[in-house]
């Protein structure tokens, strides 16, 4: 055994394959420690709020420690971030439609363009071929230019009782800088929220933990329901290798990924949880592990040991447990670690389809998929509301394929450098 673990682990592909699926293990499993949100919970009061840093300006506002740097091009940023060079390119495009010719517009002049634009634009003039979207479009665009140019800062006002109107308390100058370290309300979005407002992270590591219970028990049940069958119809043979033989080939010849959508969709949404989902994943996934398992046995059961086990008078049951099972022990390892990746991407599969675990409890990787592409993350270019749960699911199958193929190479001599 101390000298099979030692070449399992001197497998470099083993090694990769374990190495990354041990980290994910790791994150999910300390990340909840220090992040208590619940996974399913909106933080967010809209959808698909991009990766970043985000600080209360309530609390910026009212800093009791305000910082004044005057730092370079400060006032250039602040104008390139609402007049980038598609504004800047569009502005171009209504001067010319509303008849300023276009080569007294410079769209590099920053100042003389929005002069132009001040004198030219009314949001109630109606352009030749403008559409209505497009117009709505130019008036929230020239909202935003407003003021762009000044440089005096920000007056904060606050009702007064006394006058019923409003009352000066303070100031914000443009060189007035706060340290986000003494901000009181910062959080940290690394993956952004989803369509619902909901932290992407906190929901990718709880997705990542019920995907992996998924794929653990489906894959337990399966490799559990293929291993006994293929055990008794390989050592048995006969009759019983018939009937179960049978049985396989019912289940070959109908798609397992079409028999999982009638059972799951049969099930119904309500009675769809992680557990029952998985379950029905292992009732369906177990033929081809049968299979692979009755071939071992077969080349088995008429080995020495085996024979002299019979004539010891040893029980069917006894064989096979003492005789056969320790000698495919490896085999059917092997055949777990891709039953889990296979059911890691059923459920991924069924999920995307409508037809995984129950969407208000519990989220999995394959809901993530599903509530992306409901609410259009891809066509939008919402990158972290589906990309992040692609990696995951790569990451998981990639590293229970690489494992699988590193213990391949320990137990399969045909197969070594």
């Amino acid at each position: 055994m101390k000298h099979t673990l030692q070449q399992i682990f001197h497998s470099g592909k083993f090694l990769v394959g374990f190495s990354i699926f041990v980290a994910l293990l790791l994150f999910v499993f300390f990340y909840p420690l220090f992040i208590k949100d619940a996974p399913l919970t909106i933080i967010g009061q809209g959808t698909f709020f991009p990766p970043g840093i985000y600080v209360s300006a309530y609390d910026s506002i009212n800093s009791p420690t305000t910082y004044t740097l005057n730092l370079a091009n400060a006032g250039d940023k602040r104008i390139d971030a609402k007049l980038g060079d598609q504004e800047r390119q569009d502005i171009h495009d209504w001067l010319v439609a509303d008849g300023v010719a276009a080569d007294q517009i410079d769209v590099k002049d920053t100042i003389k363009l929005l002069d132009q634009w001040k004198q030219y634009y009314d949001p109630k003039k109606n352009v030749p071929g403008m559409t209505f979207a497009k117009q709505r479009y130019y008036q929230r665009l020239n909202t935003s230019l407003q003021g762009l140019l000044l440089t005096d800062g920000a007056i904060i006002a606050a009702n007064d009782p006394a006058t019923g109107g409003l009352v000066q308390t303070g100031a914000v100058k443009q060189a007035d800088y706060v340290n986000i370290g003494q901000v009181q309300n910062v959080r940290v979005l690394p993956l952004g929220t989803d369509n619902f407002g909901r932290d992407v992270l906190t929901e990718l590591v709880a997705a990542t933990k019920v995907s992996l219970q998924i794929g653990l028990v489906a894959g337990i049940i399966a490799t559990l329901i293929g291993l006994t069958l293929g055990l008794l119809s390989g050592y048995i043979g006969g009759l019983v290798d018939d009937f179960i033989m049978f049985i396989t080939n019912l289940f070959t010849v109908i798609p397992g990924f079409v028999l999982l959508i009638l059972i799951s969709f049969s099930l119904g949404q309500d009675k769809r949880g992680a557990i029952t989902v998985a379950a029905v994943i292992g009732l369906t996934s177990w033929v081809w592990t049968a299979r692979a398992v009755r071939s071992q046995v077969m080349s088995l059961r008429n080995r020495d040991h085996v024979n002299l086990s019979k004539l010891s008078g040893h029980s069917i049951v006894h064989i096979i447990l003492n005789d056969i099972l320790p000698y495919i022990a490896s085999y059917v390892v092997m055949a777990l670690i891709l039953q889990i990746s296979s059911g890691i991407l059923a459920e991924a599969g069924l999920s995307i389809l409508g037809l995984g675990p129950r969407t208000t409890e519990t989220p999995t990787l394959g809901l993530m998929m599903n509530w992306a592409m409901i609410y259009q993350a891809q066509i939008l270019g919402k990158w972290w509301a589906y990309f992040p749960v692609l990696v995951t699911i790569a990451l998981i199958t990639f590293s229970m394929n690489l494992m699988n193929t590193g213990l391949d190479q320990v137990f399969n001599p045909a197969l070594r450098d």
